[in-house]
């Protein structure tokens, strides 16, 4: 019998896999589901975590392995929950699945897959591991279009060491394929494509609850009042739908859609340009704070690299310079809408070597 490991099951397919996996190679399997947020009185109930749990159920039973449900709300709710909050009140687009993994995932759950006596505990992140020289690099998966280390960077090589990632070899053709030969019962389930725990949600209705509507102006670059916003919180850079602003308002650039371009805090007011092209939306770098570094550490104070800036977006080339807790990045080629609070993640090769938050963009 090989070690006892605990994988962490949400209901989806890849999570599933991974418990095949380890099971196939001898190991004693013990598969456990987290419901980490209770929604409150008057929130609309979107989250499927009944059926999720109903699947872990199926899954566990086929494979003939023990489950348990365990819950870390109140965890989720301080740790990141709060703090996705407060980045929103300041205008910022936080990325809460990265804090998750490690205050939730890699932390509390840890901790409790230790409680069962377990050596390892694993997940179905697309991701792998390389163990040589008895540190664990976080690498690249096997299928870039589902690679998962943009939302792994914030964890530390400590909590790798005992970390497993089954499926981080494999395409998710080839995961579904196991699934199926294997008989499991939610081989064709889609992927989930929420929000980390709180599930699939109409964003700003949901964001209502806890942030309440601030309406102001929305305006050209030119100062040009064209509309009403909501509150800046509820929109992002880049973005192009629910502006309620129509193509050909304000500054006659034959009709092209508005995008928005930058938040003025101070006026309340949103800034938007015409024009998926527009230079506004377009940056040279971008000064990078909160760093973490999967090592402890950066390679050097200054090296050649490639930054991802959002999920499956692919990787670009870029220079980086390190000074204590800040980061300057310069791209090769111009980003478009880079977005303070987003995570700006820092490759070397097909290691990911850690990043941090964008604080601001360099026009």
């Amino acid at each position: 019998m090989g070690e006892r490991v605990v994988v962490a099951m949400s209901g989806g397919v890849d999570s599933s896999v991974a418990a095949l996996l380890l099971k196939r190679a001898g190991h004693e399997v013990i598969g456990a589901f987290m419901n980490n947020w209770e929604d409150e009185a008057g929130e609309e109930a979107a989250c499927p975590a009944e059926a999720d749990w109903r699947d872990v159920r199926k899954v566990c039973e086929t494979l003939g392995i023990p489950y348990y449900a365990v819950g870390f709300a109140k965890e989720y709710r301080e740790r990141v929950f709060d703090h996705f909050l407060d980045e929103l009140k300041k205008g910022r687009t936080p990325n809460p699945d990265a804090l998750c993994n490690r205050e939730i995932k890699f932390d509390a759950f840890a901790a409790f897959a230790r409680g069962l006596g377990a050596a390892r505990f694993a997940t179905g992140h697309f991701a792998r591991l390389d163990r040589r020289g008895g540190e664990a690099r976080l690498m690249l998966s096997a299928d870039p279009s589902k690679d998962q280390t943009y939302f792994l960077y914030m964890v530390g090589e400590r909590a790798f060491r005992d970390a497993l990632f089954p499926v981080g070899d494999l395409t998710k053709a080839e995961v579904r394929a196991l699934a199926r030969e294997a008989g499991l019962p939610n081989g064709d389930k889609k992927d989930s494509t929420g929000i980390c725990f709180i599930g699939e949600r109409k964003f700003k209705a949901f964001l209502m609850n806890y942030l309440p509507a601030q309406p102001g102006p929305i305006e050209d670059s030119g100062g040009r009042r064209l509309g009403t916003h909501d509150g800046l919180m509820y929109y992002t850079l880049g973005q192009r739908r629910g502006l309620g602003v129509g193509g050909g308002i304000g500054n006659g650039k034959d009709g092209r859609r508005w995008f928005v371009v930058g938040k003025d805090l101070a006026r309340n007011a949103l800034i938007v340009d015409s024009g998926e092209d527009t230079p506004a939306l377009y940056s040279s770098g971008a000064w990078v704070g909160a760093l973490h570094w999967v090592a402890g550490s950066p390679p050097s104070d200054s090296f050649d690299c490639e930054v991802r800036l959002r999920h499956r977006q692919p990787l670009q080339r870029a220079r980086a310079a390190v000074r204590g807790d800040e980061m300057s990045l310069s791209f090769e080629t111009p980003q478009r809408a880079v977005t303070p609070g987003q995570a700006a993640v820092v490759y070397l090769g097909e290691e990911c070597l850690g990043g941090g938050a964008v604080d601001a963009s360099i026009p």
